[in-house]
């Protein structure tokens, strides 16, 4: 398991210095964004990867590792959104940013490890296509759960998907460079 935990936190970091770049050119802009906004932006990566992967050909200059780094740090940012609330300071100082980056990724990690122990790394035997087709799968939850004014009867909240989109996009980013993919 160590071998998951190095190589997951290899990608993670990929994916933190991106978020901390764009923070720098942007600031915390998605501060802005709802939830629903935050969750459709992931959407539209996973949907994308899934159209590349089925017709096999892209036609914009954009890579399918570039989509899932974006898919862990929207994951992020909805996770902090959930902390923080649409109420709370939208421009926030660039060392608080990355401190709650830190946390909430942190905190996947630390679930994953888990969940990691519990299933016996199974996800290692997936395909990258099927875990773009589970992360479609939590993105109409999250939908149906905004849908319902973030009420379920018996299911986790959205952190919870939040946080398995995160885990399923590093996953897929470790499969695609053991394959070569990258």
């Amino acid at each position: 398991m160590s071998n998951t935990k190095k190589e997951f936190e290899e990608e993670l970091a990929v994916c933190r210095k991106m978020f901390e770049m764009k923070t720098r050119d942007y600031g915390t802009s998605w501060r802005i964004l709802r939830l629903p906004s935050l969750t459709d932006q992931i959407f539209i990566k996973a949907n994308r990867i899934r159209s590349v992967q089925m017709c096999g050909v892209a036609k914009i200059d954009e890579d399918i590792e570039s989509c899932f780094v974006a898919m862990v740090n929207y994951s992020v940012m909805a996770l902090i959104q959930c902390e923080l609330g649409l109420d709370g300071e939208q421009d926030l100082p660039l060392e608080r940013a990355m401190e709650l980056y830190d946390k909430h990724s942190i905190g996947a990690m630390n679930l994953m490890l888990d969940k990691n122990h519990d299933y016996g790394e199974a996800w290692r035997s997936m395909r990258v296509s099927s875990m773009v087709d589970i992360i479609l799968m939590k993105l109409k939850r999250l939908k149906q759960i905004e849908d319902n004014d973030g009420r379920t009867l018996v299911s986790e909240g959205v952190e919870g998907s939040y946080n398995d989109i995160l885990n399923y996009s590093i996953f897929s980013l470790i499969q695609m460079h053991e394959e070569g993919q990258k």
